[in-house]
C-alpha cells in the first residue's frame, strides 16, 4: 500500500470520525456532563497526549515573533470559540442538522479570504454563497420534536457561528502551516486552548459524576475526547502531510453522509425531505464556491 493511499484512508477515517462524534457527543452531553465540561476533557486529554508524543519526540521550534499573536488568535478561534460553540450548539440541535451545517465552513472561508487575502469573489461563488445561505435558512426555520433537540434554532445558530470561527482559523493559520511542524503548531493551539477552556468550565467539569459512569459511558466520553479529537486531529495531519490542504479539506463532504446515517440508525432521528432539500442546497453551494472557474481560451491566428 503507497503513501498516498494510507493518506486517502486516514482521511476517510478521519471524517467518519468527525462524524460519529455528532452523534456519540449527544449521548455524552448534556446526559453525563454539561457542554463545558466536556470541552474541558477534551482539550485536557488532547493536551496530555500531545505533549507526551513531544516527550518521545522533543524537538526544538521556538515561534518567531511576529507568528505569536497569530498563534493565540488561531487557538482561540480554532480551538477555544470552535469547540465551545460546537459542543453547546450540538447539544440544542440535531445532529444531522448541526453536520450539514458545519458545511458552510468552506463558504465562510471563501469570504474571509476574499477579504483578508484578496482572493477574487466571482459571480459564480457569489451565488454559491447565496444558495449556501438558502441551505441553512431551511434548516434553522424546521419545527422539530424538541425531543431531537431542545433549542434547534439556538443550536443551529451556534454551529453556524462556530463554522465562521473555524473559517477564520483556517485562513490565519496557513502562514504558520507554512513556517512550523503540523504536530508543533497544534500541540500549541491546543495548549493556549486549554488555558482558555478550562478555566471557564472548570464549575461544571467538578460537577461530573464520574462514580455513576457505566462501562458505555466511559466508552463514549472515551471516542469523542481521543478518537474524535486526538486521533482524528493526528490522521488529518497525515492526511495534509502526504495529500495537501485542499484534497484533505474536499473529504468535509462526506461528513453530512456518514452523521446522517449514524444520527438515523443509533438515535432515531428522521431524514425528511426538508432536510433532503437543504442538503442539495448545501452541497451546491459547496460545488460552486469551490469549483475553479475554466480558463479562457484564446484563439490565435
Amino acid at each position: 500500500m503507497n503513501t498516498t493511499t494510507k493518506a486517502i484512508i486516514a482521511v476517510i477515517v478521519t471524517n467518519i470520525l468527525f462524524a460519529a462524534n455528532y452523534s456519540i457527543a449527544k449521548l455524552v452531553t448534556p446526559a453525563l456532563m454539561k457542554p463545558l465540561a466536556l470541552n474541558v476533557v477534551r482539550v485536557i486529554v488532547t493536551v496530555t497526549l500531545f505533549w507526551l508524543l513531544y516527550a518521545l519526540q522533543p524537538e526544538k521550534t521556538s515561534f518567531k515573533k511576529k507568528h505569536i499573536i497569530r498563534l493565540i488568535i488561531c487557538a482561540i478561534t480554532g480551538v477555544a470559540i470552535n469547540q465551545i460553540l460546537f459542543i453547546k450548539g450540538l447539544s440544542l440541535t440535531t445532529s444531522i442538522h448541526a453536520s450539514l451545517l458545519s458545511l458552510g465552513t468552506p463558504i465562510f472561508i471563501t469570504v474571509i479570504a476574499a477579504f483578508l487575502l484578496k482572493e477574487p469573489l466571482t459571480l459564480q461563488k457569489i451565488i454559491g454563497l447565496l444558495i449556501g445561505i438558502s441551505g441553512g435558512a431551511v434548516l434553522i426555520s424546521m419545527k422539530e420534536n424538541v425531543s431531537a433537540g431542545s433549542n434547534i434554532a439556538f443550536g443551529d445558530f451556534l454551529v453556524v457561528i462556530n463554522a465562521i470561527s473555524y473559517a477564520f482559523y483556517f485562513v490565519l493559520v496557513k502562514p504558520l502551516m507554512e513556517e512550523y511542524k503540523l504536530l508543533t503548531i497544534l500541540r500549541w493551539l491546543f495548549t493556549i486552548g486549554a488555558i482558555i477552556i478550562v478555566p471557564l468550565g472548570w464549575n461544571e467539569f467538578i460537577e461530573i459524576k464520574w462514580a455513576a459512569f457505566s462501562l458505555a459511558n466511559w466508552l463514549e466520553t472515551a471516542f469523542v475526547a481521543i478518537g474524535a479529537t486526538f486521533v482524528g486531529y493526528l490522521l488529518n495531519v497525515y492526511g495534509i502531510q502526504h495529500l495537501g490542504s485542499s484534497k484533505t479539506g474536499a473529504y468535509i463532504y462526506t461528513q453530512p453522509v456518514f452523521a446522517a446515517i449514524i444520527a438515523i440508525v443509533f438515535l432515531k432521528e428522521e431524514f425528511n425531505w426538508q432536510k433532503g432539500l437543504a442538503s442539495a442546497l448545501i452541497i451546491i453551494a459547496v460545488y460552486l464556491v469551490n469549483k475553479k472557474p475554466k480558463p479562457i481560451q484564446t484563439i490565435t491566428e
